[in-house]
């Protein structure tokens, strides 16, 4: 078999691990490797199932903000959903749900699912391709050139399995590392090399074949790099079709699944393939059509549409999934979680539909999922001329992070590493599942507490930010109405109390800006304006 052929042949139903001339031979630096040198493999059997809703999700119609609701309203009325038929919560009367999932306020109500809300990072990037780069690999460098090769979970599994793929499978790890139930490898999983899971879209379809390339000559030394390349590829692509096929006939799932929705199909797979006994911690499953610049909504029902078909079927697969995992007795193992590449803007377009934005809610699932609503609703003003664009409460690497160190029990200086820097984890998951202490506190109330304003506001040249901390490490951003921080008043450790900043002719120009507030896991956003 000629390697066209096999390359072909393969990607039908195990995609490689990587790409000879995409992400692979990428170093990820002599510091994270001299860190993984350090660190042993953690002991657990905890697994990820990541929720990619591709295309840009329309966070706001997906998770109502009921205590601003009119600014809400007026900022779209033509695709606003009727604030009388927004699904409620119970503990909160800030924001409900699409009417179109109550499978998932169900299972919030029941305290296994937490929304965080406003989740994006400092420059918002509008391109779906770079944006998705950056919320794959955690890095937010502009130049998408400069940006890493490597992906978060592909730097967190490959600090954890020291010499994948050639030592493995061990007696310590028979599996995949992690499965993607896609047709082609993304970066999300991509390794310094490798990518350190298999992309499977069938698995009583897996090939069984030979290894095409175990004869071939090395000659040169280019050649010896790419054909041992290939032959390791095609070795552990044979080795785990086998073990990935023969999970998933040897488990049943025991919940009824919606039909006609793809990413239930999906879920449905993963539910196998953990109970036919597979060690493996990652599965990434996708839900597209979420790019909803026109008919998100119908005019004459705005809680129908496009957008309402998409929360229905992402509500309805979640729900089953987490219905089959307990009936399977797995759920004190399995916790699952949604992203989109970015959120849409406040303001809806003619066309009933939304444009490009930035911040958007992230959805956390599962029996050790602490419930509730993490921050306060989008600061949506009520001249939405002026500003179009949620700015972020909490930055996306905060939630890896989250789910790194209290989930996979990660920890610190090896979680830096794989975030590329320090970011704070946020009281997401509960039970101390990596041993660490349970946070009892109401996040949202201590946030509340904490003190941010400016006067005058609106400023002209002058003007004195005042704000307390509970201590510890604190920041104070100032972002634009498209969301990009232009400017940082603080970044520093403070004792407890309240403190102002004088401000001097900032250079600004005038316009809507907000200011954001991080106090350790806590943060708080206001909006202010500049004047001529």
């Amino acid at each position: 078999m000629d390697r066209r052929r096999f390359l072909t042949n393969t990607a039908q139903a195990v995609a490689l691990p990587a790409l000879l001339h995409g992400f692979s031979f990428t170093a990820m630096g002599k510091a994270h490797s001299q860190l993984t040198n350090m660190l042993g493999r953690t002991d657990t059997d905890h697994v990820l199932v990541l929720i990619q809703l591709a295309g840009g999700n329309d966070g706001l119609n997906m998770v109502v903000p009921l205590d601003v609701y009119s600014n809400y309203y007026n900022a779209r009325t033509n695709v606003a959903i009727q604030q009388s038929k927004v699904l409620r919560l119970n503990g909160t009367d800030k924001a409900g749900l699409h009417p179109a999932m109550t499978a998932l306020q169900n299972l919030y109500n029941d305290g296994k699912m937490n929304v965080i809300q406003s989740v994006g990072y400092d420059a918002p990037n509008f391109s779906h391709f770079q944006a998705k780069d950056i919320w794959m690999s955690g890095d937010t460098t502009a130049e998408r050139s400069q940006r890493v090769k490597t992906g978060w979970l592909g730097r967190y599994l490959q600090s954890e399995f020291e010499g994948y793929p050639d030592a493995f499978p061990d007696p310590g790890m028979p599996d995949p590392l992690a499965i993607q139930i896609s047709p082609a490898p993304t970066l999300d999983l991509q390794g310094s090399v490798y990518s350190m899971g298999l992309s499977i879209t069938n698995p009583e379809k897996v090939y069984s074949f030979e290894n095409p390339f175990s004869d071939y000559p090395l000659t040169s030394a280019p050649a010896n790099k790419e054909l041992r390349f290939l032959r390791v590829v095609s070795e552990k692509t044979k080795i785990y079709s086998d073990i990935i096929r023969d999970a998933y006939q040897n488990a049943a799932t025991m919940a009824v699944y919606p039909t006609e929705n793809g990413l239930a199909d999906q879920l449905k797979i993963v539910a196998r393939l953990i109970k036919g006994g597979l060690k493996t911690r990652v599965y990434t499953v996708t839900i597209g059509g979420f790019d909803t610049h026109k008919k998100q909504v119908n005019a004459s029902d705005t809680s129908t549409g496009n957008h309402a078909k998409l929360m229905k079927n992402l509500s309805t697969a979640i729900h089953a999934f987490q219905n089959d995992i307990e009936l399977m007795q797995l759920d004190d193992r399995v916790l699952g979680m949604t992203f989109s590449e970015f959120g849409r803007r406040i303001k809806s377009n003619a066309s009933l539909g939304t444009d490009h934005g930035a911040a958007a809610p992230v959805m956390m699932f599962g029996k050790h999922a602490k419930a509730g609503i993490l921050g306060n609703s989008p600061d949506i003003p009520a001249d939405i001329q002026v500003v179009n664009n949620i700015p972020f409460q909490y930055d996306f690497r905060s939630v890896y992070a989250s789910v790194l160190e209290q989930w996979f029990c990660v920890k610190r200086p090896i979680l830096d590493e794989i975030l590329l820097q320090n970011y704070q984890a946020l009281p997401l998951i509960k039970g101390g599942p990596c041993g660490l202490p349970e946070d009892i506190d109401d996040t949202n109330d201590n946030a509340d507490k904490l003190l941010l304003k400016m006067w005058p506001n609106p400023y002209h040249i002058n003007a004195t930010l005042q704000f307390s901390t509970l201590g510890g490490h604190t920041m104070i951003q100032q972002l634009d109405a498209l969301g990009q921080v232009v400017k940082v008043h603080t970044n520093m450790t403070y004792v407890a109390g309240t403190y102002n900043i004088d401000i001097y002719n900032d250079a600004l120009p005038s316009g809507a800006y907000f200011l954001r507030l991080q106090n350790g896991s806590l943060q708080k956003v206001i909006s202010v304006m500049k004047v001529k």
